[in-house]
């Protein structure tokens, strides 16, 4: 029989009030899916959930225990096993009450605490695919942090469900957060936590997620499209509606049997469309979709006969992922067809098996579902963790993590554009858009791609950087006296997986060179820098670098530094860090204000090749504030920290002026010295610019900064509803004089209203 699916996001649970009919609803969902009716081990770990909250309070005032139960409800609308309910119900006790993993492991077993305990790692990690402007050290935390959770993912899939579910109803409760938390959580839900619901296909989560991101990340843009959807809201729904009224008929007629109906495409979808494609929302004509569930494959390609002899179909608009599916395993007919208006609408056409599929993902496919007699089912869906499994090998093979953030960062976001090929045999490869037959012979087996001198596409010689056009028929020519890829496949290639397979190529294949290379370069590194590389080169400070990068010995550290993993200077300047530790004493704050008050001279700042100091006071730490980044021929002062030496402001900066009255005695003189060249002589500097919103005025800023040699760090805008444009920009200059004349120059660019500099 058809099953009913409400489409959209989960369904609400405003409806419930308090913990007990939250509860109610949970087990009412639970038994409509569930075989057996055995709840205990819910009922249990609610109970033990409320009383481990119990007295806990929510930033929205109510009580803690809503959130578990909600999350609870979540995974019970993806229809999740009943360990998972638990683990959904305990998943706060361990981080945020006495409650160890050890009392839920003998209360519920080692099943319920296993899921417990990944959740709870994976809530303290701090989850970012963003390197701008972070240090190598903020870089190397973030790609352990995601590796960290990569490795949870694979001990049980059902981690990262849980953890999508708790995030969902975090981020339908954010508005009781502080505003900079909205904006890091909403980031960081849109890096990382949205892809990967993408990945495993459950575009339930994913759809909701993107849209309570846009709302909190470009409140402004969410509001404006909510608004303007709204409008002609009845007239749209009723020409839906009568599409909806005319397929039903058409189908029922044909003697298919199905459910068809309409809906409004999500706000994220629209404005990634408008953003991509560079128009209004008055120009984005396919703002819904019509979709058909139906019984079988026989009958979705006969539903696409009567719809194309209904409707006339755009050319090159159709696309078949029944035959050919996505890599989550998203299968459907899509189809776009002219309204008798005029207007273009898309159609969907796909079985109730594929639809359920497509709304719950890997959870749809469950193995580890129980039958009636309690036993636990295997449903043989290990294909829909190819992805998963890809990222493991990642793991295994990249030491770099720069290069392991940058690659992740690029795979999620490729799933939703691919390009459909086939081997000679008929066999369909599925690549990312833009892939070249570098990409198709690496798909093929790495052997095929390390022996590959040229290919065909359809009977004809192409050239390595062809791009794959969907259909077409490959094949590749190899050869045993190949020498294996060339470095420059690496600008050629598209896919992810294939760089890292090239990149494995040249680690094993030249291991010995590149471990010669990489100790020439640190030699030439510190023939440059005047640095003696034998007083530095300890067996003790070797194995804490080794065991920094994750490699197995210090010629696996050679050999990355051969191959361009990692930098001379990063492995040279840990090593002298470590120099420094074991050398120099630790200089405590009541010493440095003692020194400097002995101190007869005004200290002076100088710069040396790494450090600024303090002239009065032997080696301590002089640091440049990043709250108001001083430049030469700024007035100064100096500020004694805890325990990180001292720190110079801009005596203008916000921080010095509200600084209490306690604080003002660890601030001391301090000046420019005549030479302030400094490490390669620049200096960072942000200002504020605002101005009236048009188009190209981003690039009349960045070609003006470009002119005059300004390296740029950063950059972020945001727009008002009533069009004034707020730029936060970051750049290096070589003093005052000159960041003077940068915004003199940019206050002549049109529609520029003001300037300002950060103070704080």
């Amino acid at each position: 029989m058809p099953q009913n699916f409400d489409d959209g996001k989960i369904e609400a649970i405003e409806e419930f009030l308090t913990p007990d009919t939250l509860y109610e609803g949970l087990i009412k969902r639970v038994r409509k899916y569930h075989p057996s009716d055995d709840i205990s081990l819910i009922e249990k770990a609610y109970n033990q959930a409320a009383e481990a909250h119990q007295g806990q309070l929510r930033k929205s005032g109510e009580p803690y225990i809503i959130h578990p139960l909600c999350v609870a409800i979540i995974l019970a609308d993806l229809e999740m096993d009943k360990e998972t309910i638990a683990a959904g119900l305990l998943h706060d006790v361990v981080e945020d009450t006495i409650c160890t993993k050890e009392e839920i492991q003998e209360s519920f077993g080692a099943d319920v605490a296993l899921l417990v305990d990944g959740v709870t790692k994976l809530t303290a990690l701090q989850l970012s695919t963003d390197n701008t402007n972070k240090t190598q050290e903020q870089i190397d935390m973030q790609a352990q942090n995601l590796r960290k959770m990569f490795l949870a993912m694979a001990k049980d899939i059902r981690v990262i469900l849980i953890k999508l579910a708790d995030r969902l109803h975090n981020m339908r409760t954010l508005a009781h957060m502080p505003p900079e938390k909205q904006q890091r959580i909403a980031q960081e839900t849109l890096d990382i936590y949205s892809p990967i619901a993408g990945r495993l296909g459950i575009s339930r989560i994913k759809v909701e997620l993107d849209d309570l991101s846009l709302k909190y990340l470009k409140p402004d843009v969410y509001y404006d499209l909510v608004d303007k959807v709204s409008i002609r809201k009845s007239e749209r729904e009723k020409y839906v509606e009568d599409i909806c009224e005319n397929v039903r008929d058409a189908i029922k007629t044909a003697g298919i049997e199905g459910e068809v109906n309409g809906r409004v495409k999500h706000f994220f979808s629209i404005y990634k469309k408008m953003r991509n494609q560079n128009k209004t929302l008055d120009q984005i004509y396919d703002l819904f979709a019509i979709r058909i569930i139906v019984a079988t494959v026989k009958d979705c390609y006969a539903a696409l006969g009567v719809i194309h002899e209904m409707y006339k179909p755009i050319p090159g608009r159709f696309k078949d992922y029944i035959a050919m599916p996505k890599p989550n395993m998203y299968q459907s007919l899509h189809t776009t067809l002219i309204g008798q208006t005029g207007q273009p609408f898309e159609i969907q056409i796909r079985t109730y098996d594929m639809h359920k599929a497509a709304e719950y993902g890997i959870a749809a496919h469950w193995k580890y579902k129980e039958t009636s007699d309690g036993k636990k089912a295997e449903n043989g869906e290990e294909e829909k963790l190819t992805w998963l499994r890809q990222i493991l090998e990642w793991q295994q093979d990249m030491s770099d993590n720069q290069e392991f953030m940058n690659l992740l960062k690029s795979d999620l976001n490729l799933f939703s554009d691919d390009v459909y090929c086939f081997t000679p045999t008929g066999e369909v490869k599925n690549l990312p858009a833009g892939s070249t037959p570098i990409d198709f012979a690496y798909s093929v087996h790495s052997a095929v791609g390390n022996k590959m001198i040229g290919a065909k596409v359809n009977g004809k010689l192409v050239p390595i950087d062809y791009k794959i056009q969907n259909g077409d028929r490959i094949e590749i020519v190899t050869s045993q006296n190949s020498r294996g890829p060339s470095r420059d496949w690496l600008s050629i290639a598209k896919a992810t997986s294939t760089k890292n397979k090239i990149n494995q190529w040249f680690r094993h294949e030249l291991k010995e060179e590149n471990i010669a290379r990489g100790r020439e370069q640190l030699i030439e590194y510190c023939k440059s820098k005047g640095i003696d590389l034998f007083a530095i080169t300890k067996p003790e400070y070797q194995d804490i670098i080794t065991r920094k990068y994750g490699f197995h010995d210090w010629e696996a550290i050679l050999a990355a530094v051969g191959h361009g993993g990692l930098r001379e200077g990063q492995i040279i300047n840990k090593m002298l860090e470590l120099g420094d530790k074991e050398h120099k004493r630790n200089i405590t704050d009541e010493e440095v204000l003692a020194a400097v008050a002995e101190s007869n001279v005004t200290p002076q700042v100088s710069s040396s090749d790494n450090a600024i100091i303090v002239k009065g006071v032997h080696d301590v730490a002089v640091r440049f504030s990043k709250c108001c980044n001083p430049v030469p021929g700024d007035d100064i002062c100096g500020f004694v920290t805890r325990g990180r030496g001292v720190s110079i402001h801009r005596k203008d900066c916000v921080n010095v002026i509200k600084m209490q009255e306690e604080d003002r005695t660890r601030l001391i003189e301090a000046k420019w010295q005549s030479d302030t060249s400094g490490p390669g002589g620049k200096y960072a500097a942000t200002i504020k610019i605002f101005a009236n919103n048009r188009s190209g005025l981003l690039a009349d800023i960045s070609r003006t900064l470009s002119e005059k040699d300004i390296d740029i760090i950063s950059m972020n805008t945001r727009t008002s509803k009533q069009g004034l444009a707020t730029m936060e920009t970051s750049f290096q200059v070589s003093s005052r004089d000159q960041l003077r004349e940068i915004v003199d120059k940019i206050r002549q660019i049109d529609s520029v209203i003001d300037i300002e500099r950060t103070t704080g």
